[in-house]
């Protein structure tokens, strides 16, 4: 068994594609497929099944991607560590909620790419906080940058056996409204003055869940409501009147400065929202995922 055949196995349990692992590894694809089938037959199980074009890993291949990772962090670790190579290099994979991805991401990938030139970042939106700790346990993915309630960090939902999950700041969450709307000017907003309002949301998240929460307790029933997917589109969809939004403070600080969004009185139900790092306790924190943790940290806590 060779480090190499275990880093085209890797590939190829993530990308599920020869293809595309042969064009990743720069290996012609019958080099991929005559390593896979190397390594099965010295392991004398099938690893992965073929279902025409498509692969999907069997129950003994996803037992052996966990050593396979640990096999590969242990000798880059050891590389590391012996070869004295100080200047942080390789491939991150990063998973960052829309927020994040949206309006921290700019400023952090432009100082982390000034300091740290080869370390190649990739990173992967719109994963949901029930998904990552999977990903995390599978090797998929090397950190999340998301925003949670602080219940979540006491790990009543995360799994503190398994996650690190560092707080960073606190993420505030207004509801906003165009500037000229009724409730604009009202000096104390409830729940209860929301019904028979128009309504935008989010895709499901911690501070959605926590707005509807308080709009059911209070029998409100909407006019109408939409789910749109991005907050973009939700900013432009209040500014153009057509609702009121749950949005962080963070999406529309421009907006409110400009004067094109209202910001409401809130005296519902507080949003306890959390920007925090996540990893796997048991990942090597390599050169590269210490520096983006600390850029990370160094970006957040300093804007």
């Amino acid at each position: 068994m060779e480090l190499k055949q275990l880093k085209i196995f890797q590939v190829a349990a993530r990308e599920l594609n020869f293809t595309r692992t042969a064009e990743i590894l720069h290996y012609a694809q019958s080099s991929v497929t005559a390593q896979v089938k190397s390594l099965e037959e010295e392991l004398a199980v099938q690893l992965f099944d073929r279902l025409g074009k498509r692969v999907i890993l069997t129950e003994a291949g996803k037992r052996f991607k966990l050593y396979t990772d640990k096999v590969l962090d242990l000798t880059e670790e050891a590389k590391e560590t012996v070869g004295g190579n100080e200047e942080p290099s390789g491939t991150l994979t990063i998973c960052a909620s829309e927020t994040q991805c949206t309006y921290r991401l700019p400023a952090l990938l432009k100082l982390f790419q000034a300091r740290f030139p080869k370390v190649k970042l990739i990173f992967r939106p719109g994963i949901s906080e029930n998904d990552f700790e999977d990903l995390l346990a599978q090797g998929l993915i090397d950190a999340v940058l998301i925003s949670m309630t602080r219940i979540n960090i006491s790990m009543t939902r995360i799994n503190s056996d398994k996650l690190i999950a560092e707080q960073l700041v606190a993420e505030p969450i207004v509801i906003v409204s165009p500037p000229n709307h009724p409730l604009a000017d009202k000096s104390e907003v409830r729940p209860a003055d929301l019904n028979s309002q128009s309504l935008l949301f989010t895709e499901k998240c911690d501070y959605r869940n926590i707005f509807e929460a308080s709009l059911v307790d209070a029998a409100v029933q909407p006019l109408y409501d939409l789910e749109l997917g991005d907050i973009e589109a939700i900013k432009k969809c209040v500014m153009a009147g057509i609702g009121i939004a749950a949005l962080p403070k963070l999406a529309v600080e421009k907006e409110i400065e400009e004067g094109s969004m209202s910001v409401l009185r809130w005296k519902g139900p507080e949003f306890p929202i959390v920007t925090q790092l996540v990893w796997h306790k048991d990942k090597w924190v390599s050169p590269a995922l210490s520096a983006f943790l600390d850029v990370t940290r160094e970006v957040i806590l300093d804007h």
